[in-house]
């Protein structure tokens, strides 16, 4: 195997290569058997009845090949914070978690709404093999007052809105913003907070913000709002999307309003389904994220749902900060936490073994996410364009994040021994496999 398929700078062609004797899982292509794949030109045959000789061979005995998976919310911080992340080094970090598409949100400085800003962040992830959206602001300078030009970014393949970091507080907005996108296919994504509720917290208002004497984000704050957007949902028909679900009440909510058939689609964490405010104790702020770890109580109702399909998406709100931004105390440090290269190992060692099919994570983390988007999901078949997450189930490995690809290393999952682990991915064409 040529070592240019293992740099992650300059990803090498996917011009002619054979991926042997891998478990191959695709539910939309029924497949879940052990199959070769060869990949000519960026482009798939399943099982090729001659093996080709000059191709080069890549021996996956013991793996999982996967369609493609996909991040619906990343942050890379471009432009304005740089120090903490670039498209470039998220998207790198993508493809060391075995991510071929993400998502970004468009808190940046200054924000993404524009159709010439959304174009800039667009170009500079074109030559990447993993493919970019951008989601881009609902409303101008992610004011919360005037909507942005929705349909001059829908131009350039915005297909969703959000004012992500913060919500659109006012009811009046939220409506306008939800019927336009409507009007054009897309959908509002909803930081869901009431910020009165919330006000100055920094974690989760419970016994241990008491015991820490830090201020509390009440759960109420959250579900308060996500009843109002369901709300606003059942009012005008517009379809809506609940970022990184996080507590009880949340779930009940979404849960009816798909019981009553509303377009509403939800998103959860993994740090939402695999840890507790217990975690803060130590005031480590890789503990810090908004929406805040919950309780127990909340965590279990959100990883029932993810089982059971009231959640749509699995997703890791990656937000990077520098280190310097990070040590402040924890009251006043930077909410966010990097989740891309973690994600898979920890769906693998903590999710499928608790309750989580492969079939229904690979809906969680291939198809729903981009069908939330409106785009068409990748399938592994004879003909179709090679889009390819390459899995080692078996390789443990412990998280050290001074080996992450990001540029930012605040993981509240350091240290962790997780089992499965990303190998590669091949997408538009190209193909970076890694070697462990």
């Amino acid at each position: 195997m040529p070592r240019s398929y293992s740099d992650f700078e300059s990803p090498a062609p996917a011009r002619n290569l054979l991926l042997e004797g891998a478990r191959v899982v695709d539910p939309r292509s029924g497949l879940d058997q052990v199959v070769n794949l060869y990949v000519r030109d960026g482009v798939l045959t399943v099982d090729p009845r001659e093996m080709p000789a000059s191709a080069d061979h890549l021996d996956l005995r013991g793996h999982v090949i996967t369609p493609g998976w996909f991040d619906l919310h990343v942050h890379f911080r471009e432009p304005g914070h740089e120090v903490a992340e670039t498209v470039e080094s998220g998207c790198q970090a993508a493809m060391n978690g075995g991510f071929t598409g993400v998502a970004c949100m468009p808190n940046t400085e200054p924000p993404l709404d524009d159709a010439g800003r959304v174009q800039w962040v667009l170009d500079k992830a074109s030559a990447s093999p993993v493919e970019l959206h951008v989601i881009a602001a609902a409303t101008r300078n992610r004011a919360g007052q005037e909507l942005v030009e929705m349909s001059e970014l829908y131009d350039v393949g915005v297909r969703a809105f959000s004012d992500d970091g913060a919500p659109i507080r006012s009811t009046a907005v939220l409506r306008h913003a939800m019927e336009y996108a409507h009007m054009l296919g897309a959908r509002v994504f909803q930081h869901a907070e009431d910020t009165t509720l919330s006000a100055e917290g920094v974690m989760n208002e419970g016994e241990w913000s008491t015991r820490l004497g830090l201020p509390g984000v009440p759960s109420v704050s959250e579900s308060i709002d996500v009843m109002r957007c369901i709300l606003m949902t059942q009012y005008t028909g517009a379809a809506i999307h609940i970022c990184h679900v996080s507590t009880n009440d949340s779930v009940e909510w979404i849960r009816w309003a798909k019981q009553h058939g509303l377009p509403v689609t939800a998103e959860v964490c993994t740090h939402h389904l695999l840890l507790t405010d217990e975690a803060c104790k130590d005031f480590d702020t890789d503990f810090k994220m908004s929406p805040p770890l919950r309780s127990e109580q909340d965590r279990a109702a959100c990883a029932n749902a993810l089982i059971d399909g009231t959640i749509d998406v699995l997703c890791t709100d990656h937000a990077p900060h520098s280190w310097e931004a990070k040590m402040q105390e924890f009251d006043v440090a930077p909410f966010g936490v990097v989740g891309l290269e973690t994600a898979l190992g920890l769906a693998f060692t903590h999710l499928i073994p608790n309750g989580l099919s492969l079939p229904a994570l690979l809906e969680r983390v291939v198809y729903a996410p981009r069908r939330v988007l409106s785009q068409p999901p990748p399938r592994i078949a004879t003909g179709e364009p090679a889009n390819l997450t390459l899995i080692d189930p078996q390789t443990t490995w412990s998280v050290d994040p001074s080996k992450f690809r990001s540029r930012s290393h605040n993981s509240p999952f350091k240290g962790w021994e997780l089992r499965g682990r990303t190998r590669g991915i091949v997408n538009r064409g190209l193909a970076v496999i890694t070697d462990f």
